[in-house]
């Protein structure tokens, strides 16, 4: 059961979308939002600064605890910009460490999945245990006071929410719990940690990572993009956000009729804690800064925005979902991720040509308005991450969004 502060955030929540579909223009007080610079999209002295300042330094998902069924399992990841090993050790527990042995830098491994009691480097041999610790090393009388403990493997911060792990290469990071902030509350009806991994696949565009982004912070194109989809469901004009610290958010839009189900979901397994607010609403949390995951009762998917270049995006959309059986899956489920591929493909189609747009001497910057808040209070993150004097000036986009920051 909800509690009663979660239930009067709920009637909260319905009134301000009554207000939000009836107003005739932005609340009082709320800023005209300043043009964010073409430069952070194309200037590769900017985007070396976001990928030191911020990329380095975040909170990134990795992958699911599905992935890890047993102690010795393991997976590679390379999302995050480096190889970094993701395992379960022997005791249980889930470790991450970068794919470099400390000798000579080979990898320990080289598949992308697998199951060991210990890495052996295949180059020459030095050998670590599941916990990093460096075992054994060939001919090791040739090495001269040489210090086992001082070459265990580099460690990645790795955590959870739920079973969903985030790694973190800063190791002064805030925890993660605490940096996502009120939003871990909303979370919880969710049961993360119950969930298993349906479905997950990835598709490359050739665009700047932040064009796509921007496309899932909002639902202003919600009527030109996805007329047949969507949009013949889902009432843009009363959508609500939520801008929390650290960059975070949460959007919700209602649907046009109150008693609207999917009726690609009918009959599949529910989460049994999920509100009604969350069941009759189409709400996406975002956890800053790249990724986007709109719940419902039946299954969550899970996207993931990555930079591969300046220009070229990898976009990886997995799937979680209650009581789900990898060995005898819901028969609605390859129906309903084709329906939401058809959905992503919508928003991907238009990619490249606008990185050629904001690439061209006829883009000087974009103009957001109101129902776009989330894009520049994202873009204010960035700034901050970086280190406000760090920006170029020219670069800089002016923070006047923290009075509607939400810290509840």
């Amino acid at each position: 059961m909800l509690d009663l502060a979660a239930e009067r955030g709920h009637e909260r929540d319905l009134a301000r979308m009554d207000w939000e579909r009836d107003r005739t223009a932005p609340p009082e007080g709320f800023p005209a939002l300043p043009t964010i610079p073409a430069a952070r999209y194309v200037d590769p002295a900017f985007l070396s600064l976001e990928r030191e300042g911020m990329w380095d330094k975040a909170w990134l998902y990795a992958g699911h605890t599905d992935q890890l069924p047993e102690p010795g399992s393991w997976f590679l990841t390379r999302n995050t910009g480096t190889p970094i090993v993701v395992c379960r050790t022997l005791a249980g527990e889930i470790k991450a460490f970068y794919n470099t042995c400390k000798h000579r830098g080979a990898p320990l491994v080289k598949e992308e999945a697998g199951t060991a009691r210990g890495f052996v480097c295949g180059y020459h041999g030095w050998s670590y245990t599941l916990d990093g610790k460096l075992t054994a090393v060939r001919d090791r009388r040739d090495f001269p006071e040489f210090d086992m403990a001082c070459h265990s493997l580099s460690a990645v911060r790795c955590e959870r929410l739920g079973s969903l792990i985030f790694l973190n290469r800063d190791p002064d990071a805030q925890p993660l719990i605490e940096h996502i902030g009120p939003m871990a509350a909303h979370l919880e009806e969710l049961q993360l940690e119950t969930l298993r991994l349906v479905d997950s696949r990835s598709y490359e565009v050739d665009c700047n990572v932040k064009v796509l982004l921007d496309a899932f912070l909002e639902v202003y194109h919600l009527k030109s993009i996805h007329e047949n989809t969507v949009d013949r469901f889902l009432d843009h004009r009363a959508m609500i956000v939520t801008l929390w610290p650290n960059g975070h958010s949460r959007m919700v839009t209602p649907n046009r009729r109150p008693d609207w189900v999917d009726p690609g979901t009918k009959g599949m397994p529910e989460i049994p804690t999920v509100s009604a607010f969350t069941a009759t609403n189409n709400i996406s949390y975002h956890i800053y800064p790249n990724f986007v995951m709109p719940p419902a009762p039946t299954g969550i998917p899970l996207l993931q925005f990555w930079p591969l270049g300046t220009r070229r995006t990898r976009v990886v959309s997995s799937w979680v979902a209650p009581d789900h059986d990898p060995a005898n899956p819901h028969p609605l489920w390859e129906t309903r991720i084709k329906n939401w591929e058809r959905i992503l493909y919508e928003d991907l189609q238009f990619a490249p040509q606008i990185q050629e747009s904001v690439e061209g001497p006829g883009f000087a910057g974009m103009s957001l308005n109101y129902q776009e808040r989330r894009i520049y209070h994202w873009h204010e993150e960035l700034d901050r991450r970086i280190g406000i004097e760090r920006v170029p000036e020219a670069a800089r986009v002016a923070p006047v969004l923290a009075p509607f920051v939400a810290h509840d």
